[in-house]
């Protein structure tokens, strides 16, 4: 700990912080503009300047860290005219009375102006001719920009894209596409949140409203399970009665919490209902002679604690394989670990110096697991190893070391993975006994992973203090899953790595907790609830009785943090809940937020009621939203299974995975995400296959077929092609294992 002093008051800084840091934790405010909590200071505004009494000139507090005894000065006539002179530079050829611009209300150069009574331009330049860049979902104005390059280091940072670069120019200068004509980003539109004024927007948003006009509605992302906060921003489309509001936008505290482009630019996947007591009717009676109910992941914890109560009180059954893989995998994973979940977070991944993800594609299936390895590789120079049957051109920046494994070992590339790292470890004689007893030659030969990648691996992260293995969703539907959550535990329980197992959907964790989940045995009289059934009802596809989509309804999640999450009403919705069903079946509650206090602390949740729950981050980033679910003990008497004969996936195989920014039917039917629907493959993949780029096919899985175009993708090697499953149906393909052996049948080419 440093001490020093701030006009004269005392203060503390940790070791690593910088005088700025430690002077918003003790509450003393130094203005910035370019600064970032979560990025390397961009150092380029030099608002944050301050006085010392160790230096004769001024020093910038955003990269400075303080030594003992220093005695720093924030407020002083120099510093004021200073900073003055700082602000009056900026507003060369900037309208001081800027209404037209779309940050207008909520515009930080806006606020330095007033803030430093900057009403009068002192100072001109030559205007140049600058040309609006449209980069699809983003705007970008270069006669806006002040060069704060925030954006940049964001792009770099945090998301990990790395599209963008100053070019430097003088007074021409401004943000560029790096490497490329055009903007080649996996858009997530940080740039856009992080950017002080007016240059980056949204194209869709651009001139449609006023930031004064929008009511915000502070709410948890329906996507996948990272949890994100962001707020949605409401009107009215107009301002006759009965008008209805509509979602203009989605922003989110970008000091401290980042959004993927799903998040910022899918938020339009409402429906609308209306009260048809017939249609109510019939699916009361459906129900009522159902065996069983079928529903996804897309649906809140008090939703899950209906559906649960209506399978005791009616005997039925309940379906969701998904979430039943996911529930299985931890109980297995908890029989070895002695604890209901697993021990690592985002924040261990951030805070990690050693990193290692296997069985999942985690650019597309997670998008937060990625920010948070980004934000670990730039920051504190992670060593980040990717295994996975297929490499993934968006990690190129952070992986240091790719294992490609054979489709289907899992098994056995996490049995050697786990020796490898138990080497040293206290562990009992039978678990010694099994990990010697492994047939080494026959794993790495049939994975295809060596022993000297297993040794690099060790040797790499030696000296990591931090380390944290991810586990993608790939694995959870694996025939041997079972064993893989429990090698993955003996991993957690005996040597320094934390987990974290990312779940597919939105609330895949909570339906697990909360659930008695049944073997789906695709027969009977089945209601499916944003799923297929006989009687269909919900907000996905086209069901019988409309009900409210996530952005509709208040309700919580639970995320891979293990963090019981809130989320609000954006769109009204005029028609029926699942609550009024379930009324109608005699489960007794006059709202579903009635059961937020009554989801299962047997399972971990504390019993606050939905409105005692915070939605908000403080200052200082502190996350006051919902609370984490407690780590429940449980006897830890599981065994490890010899690993079985690693199956072989000959011929044209295919992996379920869907394209950046789409995840579910929800995504599929926003308006600004792109809608890429093909098979993409290799050229090697294409020659096998015998097909070629833009010829229609047909692909036969065991449970059905497609059709689709072929896309020859030259990013992908090797003999998998990539199939969306976002844009089939309700999406039961997700829940299977995502790599598959399939017939592929050329139908014609695409004029």
């Amino acid at each position: 700990m440093i001490n020093f002093t701030i006009n004269g008051q005392p203060v503390i800084a940790s070791k690593g912080e910088t005088i700025l840091q430690a002077a918003r934790k003790a509450g003393f405010y130094i203005p910035t503009m370019c600064y970032l909590e979560k990025t390397t200071p961009c150092a380029s505004c030099r608002l944050c300047v301050v006085e010392t009494d160790k230096t004769d000139g001024l020093i910038l507090s955003c990269q400075t860290p303080p030594t003992e005894g220093l005695g720093v000065t924030i407020n002083s006539e120099r510093l004021e005219q200073e900073r003055t002179n700082i602000m009056r530079l900026y507003d060369v050829n900037h309208p001081l009375e800027c209404g037209v611009c779309d940050k207008s209300g909520a515009c930080d150069l806006q606020n330095k102006t007033l803030e430093f009574g900057v009403s009068a331009q002192h100072f001109s330049a030559k205007e140049h001719h600058r040309t609006i860049e449209h980069w699809g979902l983003i705007n970008y104005d270069p006669s806006l920009c002040i060069l704060c390059e925030k954006c940049v280091h964001v792009c770099n940072e945090i998301i990990g894209d790395d599209a963008i670069e100053l070019q430097f120019g003088g007074y021409k200068s401004a943000v560029i596409p790096k490497n490329s004509e055009v903007l080649d980003c996996t858009f997530c539109g940080e740039c856009i949140a992080v950017c002080p004024v007016g240059a980056l927007v949204s194209s869709e948003f651009q001139y449609s409203a006023n930031a004064w006009e929008l009511t915000q509605i502070p709410a948890t992302c329906a996507h996948c399970s990272a949890g994100c906060s962001l707020t949605y921003e409401v009107r009215h489309t107009s301002n006759s009665i009965g008008a209805k509001a509509k979602i203009y936008r989605v922003t989110n505290n970008f000091e401290h919490t980042t959004l993927c482009g799903a998040g910022r630019f899918g938020f339009d996947f409402a429906v609308e209902g209306t009260k048809d007591e017939a249609e109510l009717a019939k699916a009361v009676h459906a129900i009522q002679n159902a065996t069983a109910i079928r529903f996804n992941s897309l649906i809140t914890n008090e939703e899950a604690m209906i559906l649960q109560g209506l399978k005791e009180k009616l005997g039925i059954k309940l379906y969701n394989e998904e979430a039943r893989a996911y529930q299985s995998f931890m109980a297995a994973y908890a029989s070895i670990s002695g604890k209901t979940g697993f021990g690592g977070s985002l924040d261990a991944i951030v805070q990690s110096d050693g990193i290692i993800v296997l069985g999942g594609r985690i650019v597309t299936d997670n998008p937060a697991v990625r920010y948070a390895m980004t934000t670990a590789a730039r920051h504190r120079g992670a060593k980040v190893v990717y295994m996975h049957p297929l490499e993934d051109e968006w990690l190129k920046n952070v992986v240091t070391q790719f294992v490609k494994y054979e489709v289907g070992t899992e098994e056995g590339v996490i049995a050697m993975l786990a020796k490898t790292l138990l080497s040293g470890a206290d562990i009992s004689e039978e678990t010694k006994t099994f990990f010697d007893g492994l047939d080494e030659g026959y794993l790495c030969a049939e994975s295809n992973v060596g022993d000297e990648e297993y040794t690099h691996i060790a040797k790499s992260f030696a000296r990591a203090k931090r380390k944290t293995l991810i586990i993608g969703s790939d694995v959870l539907n694996h025939e041997r899953a079972s064993n893989i959550a429990r090698l993955c535990a003996m991993i957690e329980t005996y040597t320094e790595f934390s987990i974290v197992v990312v779940a597919g959907s939105v609330n895949t964790i909570g339906i697990s907790l909360i659930c008695d989940l049944d073997v789906d045995t695709f027969g009977g009289n089945v209601v499916g609830y944003n799923a297929a059934g006989d009687y269909t009802m919900g907000s996905i596809g086209d069901v019988m009785l409309k009900l409210p989509s996530l952005n509709s309804q208040e309700g919580t999640f639970v995320s891979i943090n293990h963090q019981v999450l809130p989320t609000n009403v954006a769109v009204a919705f005029e028609g029926y809940t699942l609550n009024d069903i379930a009324n109608a079946l005699g489960l007794v509650s006059q709202h579903t937020i009635d059961y937020t206090e009554k989801l299962p602390v047997s399972k971990g949740f504390n019993g606050t009621s939905f409105d005692s729950l915070g939605n908000f981050y403080g200052a200082l980033g502190e996350d006051n939203r919902g609370y984490i679910l407690e780590n429940i003990d449980v006897e830890a008497n599981g065994i490890l299974e010899e690993v079985e004969d690693l199956p072989e996936f000959n011929g044209t195989v295919v992996y379920r995975c869907n394209p950046v920014n789409q995840f579910n039917g929800y995504t599929a039917r926003t308006k600004q995400l792109e809608k890429e629907a093909t098979l993409r493959g290799s050229a090697q993949f294409a020659a096998a296959a015998k097909i070629g780029d833009g010829d229609k096919i047909r692909i036969e899985f065991p449970q059905g077929t497609q059709e689709r175009i072929f896309e020859l993708d030259s990013t992908l090697k090797g003999t998998i092609a990539l199939v969306p499953a976002y844009d089939v149906g309700f999406g039961e393909l997700n829940e299977q294992y995502r790599f598959e052996k399939v017939k592929i049948m050329r139908m014609g080419s695409e004029s």
